[in-house]
C-alpha cells in the first residue's frame, strides 16, 4: 500500500509540473502571428513588481490578482511586450543586428561617464537591477538607436541647447565634490560563497556545515585582503607619487586601475555611504589614515582634490544637453513608428484576461470594490462610536 501511494504522489507531482510547463508556454496574445506565451509575461511582471518602490516598502502586488495595482502593472506589461514583439518585427525586417562588441563599447562609455565600474555596480544596486538585467536592456537599447538613425537625422541647434539650459536651470547646480584615486583590495561574499559551494569536496555538507565553511572562508579572505591593503597603505603613505603605479599594479577596480585609481569628480550620493564619509573628510594630497571597508572589499583613498557647490555653465553641459535633446528626438520617432505598427498590427488576445478592454472593466471594478470597502469601515466606525455614547 505505501508503495502504491508514493507511485499515486510521483504521478500527481508529475501532472502538476507538466501544467506548470504548459501554462508557461501558453499564447496569451498574438501580434501579427508572433506569440506572446504565459512565461514571457511572468518574467516581466517579476522584473517590474520586483523593483519598483513597493517592493522596496515589502508590498507583493502579485497576493491579489483583482488589487487595483496588479491591475495597473499588469496593463503596463501587456503593453511592453506588445511593443517590444512589434519592434523586435520591424528590427529584423530591416536587417539590424547587435554584437556583444558594441554592447561592450556601450558599457564602457557609461563606466567613463561615471567614472568608475564600481559607480556603475553602486547605481545598478540602488536601482534594484543585476548586471545581466542592465546588460540585456543595453543591448535593447543599442537596438533602438541603430533603428532610430535609419527613420532620420536629429540634430540639435546650440540655440535649442541654450533654451533648455535656461529653462532648466536647476537642473545645473551642482553638490559639493571630491576628486579621488583609489586602490581596491576585493572581498566579494557572493562570490565567495558560489566557489564554496560549487567545490565537490564540500557536496556532502548539511546546509548549517556549509553556511560554518562560507562564512570561515569569507572571513579568512577579508583578513588576507585587509592585511595586503594595509601592505599598500603603507607603501602609499611612503611615497605619494607611486600611488598611480601601485593602483595600476595592485587595483582590483580595473577600469580605474587603468587610469591610476582615478575615479575622477563625484558627489557623496555617487559612492557608496563609507567610501564616501572617507572621501569627504578628506583634504586635497592626502590618503586615508586606514583602508576603508565596503561592500566591496577594502579601499585605500587618496583625495586630489575638491570642488565647492556651484553652477555649471551652459559651454561646459552645451555637448550633453546636445545628446540629450538629441536622444529625446530619437525616442520621439520610435513612438511615431510604434503606433503606426500599432495601428496596422494584427493583434488577437488569445487570453481574454489579458485584453485591454477587459482589463479596463477589471480596474473599474477593483476601485469600486475599494470604494465599497472604504464605506463599510466608515459606517461600521460610525456605528461603533454612536454605540460608544
Amino acid at each position: 500500500m505505501r508503495g502504491k501511494k508514493i507511485l499515486a504522489t510521483l504521478a500527481i507531482s508529475a501532472v502538476l509540473f507538466a501544467g506548470c510547463g504548459l501554462k508557461s508556454g501558453e499564447t496569451i496574445i498574438t501580434v501579427n502571428d508572433k506569440k506572446i506565451t504565459q512565461g514571457q509575461f511572468d518574467k516581466m511582471f517579476d522584473e517590474q513588481a520586483g523593483n519598483g518602490m513597493l517592493a522596496a516598502l515589502g508590498i507583493d502586488i502579485k497576493s491579489d490578482t483583482n488589487n487595483f495595482l496588479y491591475l495597473l502593472v499588469k496593463d503596463r506589461v501587456i503593453n511592453e511586450l506588445i511593443v517590444k514583439t512589434l519592434l523586435d518585427e520591424e528590427i529584423e525586417k530591416r536587417g539590424i543586428t547587435v554584437t556583444n562588441k558594441e554592447v561592450d563599447q556601450a558599457i564602457k562609455e557609461i563606466v567613463d561617464k561615471l567614472g568608475s565600474k564600481e559607480q556603475l555596480n553602486t547605481l545598478l544596486k540602488q536601482n534594484g537591477m543585476t548586471n545581466a538585467q542592465f546588460k540585456r536592456d543595453l543591448k535593447e537599447e543599442v537596438k533602438m538607436k541603430k533603428l532610430a538613425k535609419e527613420l532620420g537625422t536629429y540634430n540639435v541647434s546650440d540655440a535649442e541647447a541654450k533654451k533648455f539650459y535656461n529653462d532648466n536651470i536647476k537642473k545645473f547646480k551642482h553638490p559639493e565634490k571630491v576628486r579621488a584615486s583609489h586602490i581596491l583590495i576585493s572581498v566579494s561574499p557572493a562570490e565567495i560563497e558560489e566557489v564554496v559551494k560549487s567545490d565537490a569536496k564540500n557536496k556532502n555538507l548539511d546546509e548549517a556545515a556549509l553556511k560554518a565553511k562560507v562564512e570561515e572562508e569569507i572571513k579568512a579572505k577579508s583578513a588576507e585582503a585587509e592585511a595586503k591593503a594595509n601592505k599598500l597603505l603603507a607603501e602609499a603613505k611612503k611615497d605619494m607619487t607611486q600611488f598611480a603605479k601601485l593602483a595600476k599594479d595592485n587595483s582590483d577596480d580595473t577600469t580605474s586601475a587603468v587610469k591610476g585609481g582615478d575615479l575622477g569628480f563625484f558627489a557623496a550620493k555617487e559612492m557608496v555611504p563609507e567610501f564616501s564619509k572617507a572621501a569627504f573628510s578628506m583634504k586635497p594630497n592626502t590618503i586615508s589614515d586606514k583602508p576603508v571597508k565596503t561592500q566591496y572589499g577594502y579601499h585605500i583613498i587618496m583625495v586630489t582634490d575638491r570642488a565647492a557647490a556651484g553652477q555649471d555653465s551652459f559651454d561646459k553641459v552645451k555637448n550633453n544637453i546636445k545628446g540629450y535633446l538629441e536622444n529625446q528626438k530619437q525616442i520621439e520617432a520610435i513612438d511615431k513608428l510604434t503606433e503606426s505598427l500599432k495601428k496596422n498590427a494584427k493583434i488577437v488576445y488569445v487570453n481574454p484576461s489579458y485584453d485591454p478592454e477587459q482589463m479596463k472593466k477589471d480596474v473599474q471594478k477593483s476601485i469600486d470594490n475599494s470604494e465599497e470597502t472604504a464605506k463599510k469601515v466608515k459606517a461600521r466606525a460610525e456605528e461603533k462610536a454612536k454605540n460608544k455614547k
